[in-house]
């Protein structure tokens, strides 16, 4: 009984150090490398919220990994540099908004396309097939030919490692908790935020400072621990807004509301799980976005893999 302990404690153990090595990701080289903090969303095949916008939403039958924060305008500028990318952003002192060119503040004034191509890149910096098809610069849909081919989304490549966020990712981890609570607000709270420019404290946002803040710095966590999933920037999704990933062009889904000039009664709006935006095919300025990878081992593979062990053992004994 005592080796069936010890296994199973084996077993849980590596899948906790598995986890951890992943929750922080480096890409790039030498001056322009950095790093992006992940939070694993588990819970896997959790019932859906049928209070979210679209209804019923947020149920996700695997385990994965979403961006702690925003991805940053520092991060943009070191892939931009590698990658060429020729991604760009906008110049947040043309409203007087101070230093929200900073390399820690979040990326704004991005395209669904150029988050598209940022996330390619960091799929292939790392030796991943590419999320997003793109020919001569042109986004496509993957067609039934194409390895990775998925007729349910034919946005995304199932053999890429990182993606942007679907619509049930990105309201999962904001919105939802490991026990499967659903909350109102992406602070684990069913009460509005309180308005901060920046900090961390419990069930604050950034929405009605004159600045953005730094991507570590712009409010509470939800429950799951990401941070300003109702504040700073709007943040793009990979979804369309209708639902269905099946026309190139469309319109894509914005979640959680920006900085000023939002009202405090309009941040509680759009801030809340029941309210979505679209984006077309353009860049406003307060449009950002954090990065998803999937999938990741559930506890249970990596139990049975130890429970594999143990038997190995004892059939050699």
């Amino acid at each position: 009984m005592k080796k069936y302990l010890i296994l199973t404690v084996v077993a849980l153990s590596y899948q906790s150090v598995w986890a951890q090595s992943l929750l922080q990701e480096s890409f790039g080289s030498g001056a322009n490398q950095f790093t992006m903090d992940f939070v694993t969303i588990g819970n896997p095949g959790n019932a859906a919220d049928t209070t979210g916008s679209p209804n019923p939403v947020g149920s996700v039958a695997y385990t994965y990994n979403l961006g702690k924060y925003e991805v940053s305008r520092g991060m943009i500028n070191n892939a931009n540099t590698l990658g060429n990318l020729g991604i760009t952003m906008y110049d947040m002192s043309g409203f007087g908004f101070g230093d929200g060119n900073g390399v820690n503040r979040p990326a704004m004034g991005i395209s669904w396309y150029e988050a598209a191509k940022f996330v390619n890149w960091i799929n292939t910096n790392q030796g991943f097939q590419a999320a997003y098809k793109f020919v001569n610069g042109t986004f496509q849909l993957w067609s039934s030919t194409d390895a990775g081919y998925n007729a349910n989304n034919m946005f995304r490549n199932s053999l890429a490692k990182y993606v942007l966020p679907s619509t049930s990712e990105w309201y999962k981890a904001a919105y939802g908790s490991p026990t499967g609570t659903w909350y109102d607000y992406p602070t684990g709270s069913n009460s509005a935020p309180g308005e901060v420019s920046n900090g961390t404290a419990a069930n604050t946002a950034v929405y009605q400072s004159s600045n953005v803040a730094d991507i570590t710095s712009a409010g509470g966590l939800s429950a799951y621990g990401t941070m300003a999933q109702g504040g700073n920037a709007w943040e793009l999704t990979e979804t369309a807004y209708d639902g269905t990933n099946d026309t190139a062009d469309e319109r894509r889904e914005l979640r959680g509301g920006a900085f000023r000039p939002q009202s405090q009664a309009l941040h509680e709006l759009s801030a809340k799980g029941s309210y979505r935006n679209f984006a077309s095919d353009g860049d406003y300025y307060k449009n950002g976005f954090r990065v998803a990878s999937v999938p990741e081992p559930s506890a249970l593979s990596l139990l049975a893999v130890g429970l594999g062990g143990l038997a190995l053992i004892r059939r050699r004994k």
